[in-house]
């Protein structure tokens, strides 16, 4: 039996990568994108993360490809990813964004600024005046240069509006979810069966562009109680996972999507393509994941 507390961001968050072709947003190969991992049990998409070189796209390029996505009658729901410097920026590019009706916002701290607790707060209640959509925080100190703390958080779940956190630290994924006062959204491939197992609801997978089957089933084993067989179906990942992040990403996804023919492997500068060193590695991580021949058998 499935035990989870149900959130709004419940289940498997695809952190999608932007499709790029000729230095434009491939809508096509986007919209396909999307129906792709709706039809693999993808609960959503966050689309403008660092996953998809959100802070190198223009405001128009954002609403012309979220706009494609939704287009679907049976579209996916969406979460924006909106970060800035300047806290007004980022109240302003939200309302712009509000418009499409998404999901909710995956918000950063402000990065490189490095500023306290206090400034973090002060920072998130002027971006929660600026939507009535619920917001994500993001608590990635390798992307932002600051840590917000397990209290900073909790104090801002208090407020309207602030649902949940993504989260890479598997200490804290583990405190969040012992406290259950904030819903933790793993965003640590590596760590997603303990956190899983642990109770934890949602998850914000990088790493799910590829067999993003298994992850759904890892998922469906570990909410079931069974910790071996979910263990079992995600050790053929991990190789590939630690792969996909020995680059700066997206690079490897995209070079990954692009062997399988889904995108064009191109990316916005100042990001790099994939090494070609990393492709005959890639190729053989691919092929070392084993087909899901139906639903594993836990009875």
């Amino acid at each position: 039996m499935d035990m989870t507390v149900k959130t709004a961001f419940d289940g498997i968050w695809l952190p999608m990568v932007t499709p790029l072709r000729d230095g434009h947003v491939d809508l096509d190969a986007a919209r396909a994108l999307a129906r792709y991992y709706r039809n693999a049990g993808i609960a959503g998409l966050v689309l403008f993360g660092s996953t998809g070189e959100g802070n190198l796209l223009s405001l128009s390029e954002k609403i012309d490809m979220a706009s494609a996505i939704a287009s679907d009658p049976h579209a996916l729901p969406l979460v924006f990813g909106v970060g800035g410097v300047d806290t007004r920026g980022v109240a302003t590019a939200i309302r712009r964004l509000d418009k499409l009706a998404p999901a909710g916002y995956l918000v950063p701290p402000p990065y490189y600024l490095g500023p306290s607790q206090a400034g973090i707060l002060w920072h998130y209640r002027q971006v929660a005046w600026a939507t009535q959509r619920p917001i994500i925080l993001y608590n990635i100190p390798k992307r932002t240069g600051v840590t917000m703390t397990v209290e900073t958080m909790e104090k801002l779940a208090l407020l309207p509006g602030f649902s949940a956190v993504k989260e890479c630290n598997p200490g804290v994924l583990s405190t969040l979810n012992a406290r259950g006062r904030l819903p933790a959204l793993c965003g640590d491939d590596l760590a997603l069966p303990d956190h899983w197992l642990a109770g934890g609801a949602g998850a914000i997978p990088a790493g799910a562009h590829l067999f993003p089957e298994h992850y759904v089933e890892v998922m469906r084993l570990a909410r079931a109680g069974h910790a071996e067989a979910a263990r079992a179906c995600f050790e053929p990942l991990r190789g590939l996972i630690r792969l996909l992040f020995s680059e700066p990403n997206p690079a490897p996804i995209k070079r990954a999507l692009a062997m399988q023919g889904l995108i064009a492997d191109e990316l916005r500068l100042p990001m790099m393509p994939a090494s070609r060193e990393l492709s005959s590695r890639l190729q053989r991580a691919l092929g070392a994941v084993p087909g899901l021949p139906g639903r594993l058998q836990t009875a």
